[in-house]
């Protein structure tokens, strides 16, 4: 991967990454500036959009540790190769998910196996 392709994924990364923080931002000040003296119906329906914007959160607070990880493999001169096969990932898969960390084979066989545990388990 060039130095140009380098910089765009970094600028991408840092973006989303920001875009990420702010919305994390915004359901903390949510959070804390709800009002808990409403109905039990206000209060219910809040419970429940809390309970939603608590999974979201969790999610995105993943894919910012997932951004910060993809930074620094950029500054180690590891991004864009497959942590198991160290194979380039290929720019379409990078284009698609960013944060990926390995080519889309090694993926394939990574949730065949998780697929078949599955089975194996009876879920």
């Amino acid at each position: 991967m060039n130095a140009a392709q380098l910089a765009f994924f970094r600028q991408r990364l840092l973006n989303e990454r920001a875009e990420l923080e702010a919305h994390l931002k915004e359901v903390k000040t949510a959070i804390a500036s709800h009002e808990r003296d409403s109905d039990e119906a206000d209060q219910a329906s809040f419970e429940e959009e809390l309970r939603l914007s608590l999974r979201q959160a969790d999610r995105e607070s993943r894919l910012v540790n997932n951004i910060n990880a993809a930074l620094q493999r950029i500054e180690n001169g590891e991004y864009g190769f497959c942590e198991e096969t160290g194979e380039p990932i290929g720019i379409p898969r990078l284009l698609f998910r960013p944060t990926a960390k390995l080519c889309i084979e090694a993926k394939e066989r990574q949730e065949r196996k998780e697929h078949h545990f599955r089975k194996a388990r009876g879920e």
